[in-house]
């Protein structure tokens, strides 16, 4: 057994080069070696997001608070509320981010390949995050 206790990191700013808006960073934790997960709580103010990206083991998301939207490639975007869990299969191209009128946190849990728990892409348009026709909010 290993007790980790809570980090003392400071909250980070989420990256222009990967977040659209602002956005918080707040580390939980990092499982020791030989695991190679980690876990922090994501805060988004209204229409903040991630850029598209993947997971090469997949991710987990627990939404804490507020109301978000999420959306594969090529399906259309959801609504994500607080108690809700969403799991993204390994490399599945996806983004997350809070909806346009209203905040959203979500604790997200992830593993590393090779070094790396993410793999970033291009930013999410803002016609694409606005949703357009075929939305299932």
């Amino acid at each position: 057994m290993k007790h980790i206790p809570a980090t003392n990191s400071p909250s980070a700013t989420g990256p222009e080069a990967t977040f659209t808006g602002q956005v918080r960073i707040d580390g939980l934790f990092t499982m020791p070696a030989p695991a190679q997960g980690a876990a922090g709580i994501v805060t988004f103010d209204p229409s903040a997001r991630t850029a598209w990206h993947t997971h090469p083991k997949g991710q987990l998301l627990l939404v804490l608070s507020g109301v978000g939207w999420m959306q594969v490639d090529g399906q259309p975007r959801q609504t994500i509320r607080a108690g809700d869990t969403v799991w993204f299969e390994p490399n599945e191209k996806h983004w997350h981010g809070a909806s346009a009128d209203k905040a959203m946190s979500h604790v997200a849990v992830q593993e590393a390949e090779n070094g790396s728990p993410v793999d970033w892409m291009e930013h999410v348009s803002d016609a694409d995050y606005l949703g357009g026709a075929g939305q299932s909010d």
